[in-house]
């Protein structure tokens, strides 16, 4: 490691973290020394998982790929822009993970509009691996309510919570 650490930043509700998260997590984690991973909490939006389950989650599922990549997973909650939580905390990497062509180009306008904004901010693009690319939270999480099997799409224990938040919804 030279004198100046890299780190990196990488943001999303992960509500819930899927295998692709942790799939741009891993990739992102051999790129830098440090990778902070954020939280986004907005008020607007209500969430199936409350942040403190998110971090949680995050946080399990990040110990191994730490320890794999040897580096330091932190993670952390953020309530503004992710540009301005990643330069806050000393980023000067944020990685953003790209499943396909329309998330590309909706992350190449972010990405340029962060970069007027901050400049000694770069974005990263990590392409997702094929066998999670179809993957998204917001259909995870209506499979999970609906019954459905989330086995291909995120941990056991993340399964096992979103088992646990299915039963909980249809008691209601």
């Amino acid at each position: 490691m030279g004198a100046m650490s890299r780190t990196g930043f990488y943001s999303g509700s992960f509500d819930p973290v899927t295998l692709g998260h942790t799939d741009i997590i891993a990739r992102a984690a051999r790129l830098v020394d440090r990778l902070v991973i954020g939280v986004g909490v907005h008020p607007s939006k209500t969430p199936l998982f409350d942040v403190e389950e998110r971090v949680e989650m995050l946080e399990a599922e990040t110990r191994a790929v730490a320890s794999a990549a040897g580096i330091e997973i932190s993670v952390t909650t953020f309530s503004d822009l992710a540009v301005t939580a990643a330069q806050r905390l000393g980023a000067g990497v944020i990685f953003r993970g790209l499943r396909d062509g329309t998330d590309f180009d909706y992350e190449m306008q972010m990405a340029n509009m962060n970069g007027q904004m901050a400049p000694s901010v770069q974005t990263v693009f990590v392409a997702a691996s094929p066998e999670v690319r179809h993957i998204a939270a917001n259909l995870v999480r209506q499979i999970a309510l609906m019954g459905g099997d989330v086995t291909p799409f995120v941990s056991k224990g993340v399964a096992l919570r979103l088992a646990t938040k299915a039963k909980a919804k249809t008691k209601r």
